[in-house]
C-alpha cells in the first residue's frame, strides 16, 4: 500500500527549498536550488516540478502525492499568486497556483512562509488540539500566523495579521517597507542588531560587540557574548524582549490565543529572548488575561520549519 505524502515548498529570495512530508512529519527527502535559476518564472516553476520529480524516483518507499504546499513572499492565498514580491527578480503578480496545476495534476495551494509556519506548527508541532494561537517567525524581519477557532485567519485579501509591521513608535525606525516604527525594525534578527547598536551609540561600557561593523555582526555573536557577560549584548536582548513582551501583551487583547510559538532564528537564542519576553508580557497583559497564555518555542524549532509548514498546507486543506 502506498503512502501518502506532500510536496512542501519554501520559495525564498535566495534558496528554494523542497521536500517530500507525510501526515507524521516525516520526510522522503529534500532538496533546494538557487531561486533566481531560471531566465523567467516559468523556467523557475520547470526547475521546481523537475526537482521534486528528481526526489520521488529517488525515494525507497512507495508514495502517492497527495497535493503541494508553496510557502512564499507576498503570496496570496485566496488567488494563488505571489504579488510584487520585493524580495525576488519577478516583479508583479505571479499566477503560482494556476501555472503549477499545468505541470502538476494534484491540488497546490500557497499562503505566505509565516501563515505555513502557523499550519505547521498545528498539522506537526506543539499546537495540536489548540484551537486559538498565534506564530510569530523572527527572521531578517518578524512575521505572523493567527489561528482562531481552528481556523487561519487570512482576512479580506488574504493580507490578515502582518504583525511585524504594526507601528510601535510613528516616530521611529525605517522597516523594509518604509514605514516607520514598525514592531520588526525593533524585534527581529535585524532589530537585535539594531538594538546593539542603538545601545552602542548611547553607552560608554566596554561591549567585544565594538569590535564589529553592523554587516559583519550576527545573532550567535551577539549571543556568545551574552553568555560571557557581555553588558551590551545582556541590555540587548533584553530591550528586544521588553518590545516583543509589550506586543505581545497587545496582541492579546484581539484574539486572546492559549499560546504564543516563537520560531526562526532569533527563537533559537534560547532563555536571552524567551526569559525578558514573558517577563514583560506578563507585566503589560490586562489582568483578566494573566496566567491564561503561555509563551512557547515552537515544536519545529529544530526541523526544516519551511518545507514542514508548507506542505502541511495540504493536509490542512484536506482536513477541511
Amino acid at each position: 500500500m502506498s503512502l501518502k505524502v506532500a510536496i512542501g515548498v519554501d520559495i525564498g529570495g535566495t534558496l528554494t527549498k523542497v521536500g517530500i512530508v507525510d501526515l507524521e512529519g516525516n520526510m522522503y527527502g529534500h532538496t533546494e536550488f538557487p531561486t533566481q535559476k531560471g531566465k523567467d518564472f516559468k523556467q523557475f516553476l520547470d526547475e521546481l516540478v523537475h526537482t521534486f520529480n528528481q526526489l520521488i524516483e529517488k525515494s525507497s518507499a512507495d508514495l502517492e502525492v497527495v497535493g503541494m504546499g508553496v510557502g512564499a513572499p507576498n503570496a496570496n492565498y485566496y488567488r494563488g499568486t505571489i504579488e510584487h514580491p520585493a524580495n525576488l527578480k519577478w516583479k508583479g503578480i505571479l499566477r503560482v497556483t494556476e501555472e503549477l496545476q499545468k505541470r502538476f495534476d494534484k491540488p497546490v495551494h500557497i499562503t505566505n512562509d509565516a501563515n505555513a509556519a502557523a499550519i505547521g506548527e498545528m498539522i506537526y508541532g506543539e499546537a495540536k488540539g489548540m484551537q486559538d494561537f498565534i506564530v510569530i517567525t523572527l527572521g531578517t524581519g518578524l512575521g505572523s500566523g493567527v489561528v482562531s477557532n481552528g481556523k487561519l485567519i487570512y482576512g479580506y485579501d488574504s493580507q490578515a495579521a502582518e504583525l511585524g509591521h504594526i507601528v510601535i513608535d510613528y516616530n521611529g525606525r525605517w522597516t523594509g517597507l518604509d514605514r516607520r516604527g514598525g514592531l520588526e525594525a525593533y524585534v527581529s534578527s535585524t532589530g537585535l542588531k539594531r538594538n546593539v547598536f542603538f545601545l552602542l551609540c548611547d553607552s560608554l561600557k566596554d561591549s567585544v560587540l565594538r569590535d564589529y561593523s553592523f554587516n559583519d555582526l550576527h545573532g550567535e555573536i551577539i549571543t556568545k557574548a551574552a553568555e560571557e557577560g557581555d553588558p551590551i549584548a545582556i541590555e540587548a536582548y533584553e530591550l528586544t524582549g521588553k518590545y516583543l513582551g509589550q506586543a505581545l501583551a497587545n496582541f492579546t487583547t484581539f484574539s486572546h490565543p492559549e499560546a504564543f510559538f516563537l520560531l526562526g532564528g532569533l527563537a533559537k537564542a534560547g532563555k536571552w529572548i524567551f526569559e525578558p519576553t514573558k517577563k514583560y508580557m506578563d507585566e503589560y497583559l490586562l489582568p483578566f488575561y494573566k496566567d491564561k497564555v503561555k509563551l512557547l518555542p515552537s515544536g519545529m524549532m529544530d526541523k526544516n520549519a519551511a518545507i514542514l509548514g508548507a506542505s502541511a498546507l495540504v493536509w490542512d486543506h484536506l482536513k477541511h
